[in-house]
């Protein structure tokens, strides 16, 4: 690898963070078709796709001081989505995390937030947006923010559709001492997502609910809390690649 392909990967993607990732990563041959042999250095074509993703440049756009072509940049990615790297990657960083005990489950934060899309899967009608086609993120974080389950779905689902699938998507993450653990203290949400049905299931599961109700609380009280998974969303949202 060229030293200032070498240097750029370490200053994006430190050592650490790729000690993490490069076992998860699938070993790749050269194309069966001819045009030379698969490049040898993962971390390059990693860092490649990590900076289209994050810093929304486009794929033609991408340097070459990265030490690698678009074509094969996006054709690891390609493939990386298809075998569910990302989901694993995501496991991997909470399990690193849980042992560090940096992982608060005094409380889990639920929220949502539309973004507008014009085509692919899943959208639907924004009520709150002239009825344009978006979809819908929905993420349930630890108490500081770290998202610990996200889902993806049409603009027009109601936020409370997505309560309960957040809560049993929580992975059983590693902790400093003992089992892995996967069930927060306190479940806080909006007023979107109160409900009777919700607050049985909940209770069911040994969960105390903080779940702010209708015409009773406002959401200032909820606030203190809430902005931690807001400014997760907005940081999620400020990578244009991935919103898209």
């Amino acid at each position: 690898m060229p030293a200032a392909s070498a240097d750029l990967s370490k200053r994006l993607f430190p050592d650490e963070l790729w000690r993490l990732v490069a076992p998860f990563l699938p070993s790749f041959a050269a194309r069966p078709q001819g045009g030379g042999t698969a490049p040898r250095d993962q971390r390059a074509v990693f860092t490649a796709v990590v900076y289209v993703l994050t810093s929304g440049c486009a794929r033609r756009h991408l340097p070459p001081t990265f030490g690698t072509s678009s074509a094969t940049a996006h054709r690891r990615f390609m493939v990386w989505t298809e075998v569910g790297l990302w989901r694993r990657l995501h496991r991997a960083v909470l399990d690193e995390l849980g042992v560090r005990g940096e992982v608060d489950w005094t409380s889990a934060i639920v929220d949502a937030a539309s973004v507008r899309r014009k085509g692919g899967s899943p959208t639907g009608p924004n009520p709150v947006d002239r009825g344009k086609k978006g979809s819908k993120l929905h993420v349930l974080s630890d108490a500081q923010g770290i998202p610990l389950a996200v889902a993806v779905s049409g603009a027009n689902m109601h936020d409370s559709l997505a309560l309960k699938p957040l809560i049993l998507g929580i992975p059983a993450v590693r902790s400093r001492r003992g089992p892995r653990r996967r069930r927060p203290a306190k479940p806080r949400a909006d007023k979107a997502y109160f409900s009777a049905e919700h607050l049985i299931w909940l209770r069911e599961r040994g969960l105390v609910t903080r779940i702010a109700r209708p015409g009773i609380e406002s959401g200032e009280r909820l606030g203190r809390h809430r902005w931690k998974i807001e400014r997760s969303i907005a940081w999620l949202f400020g990578y244009r690649r991935l919103t898209v």
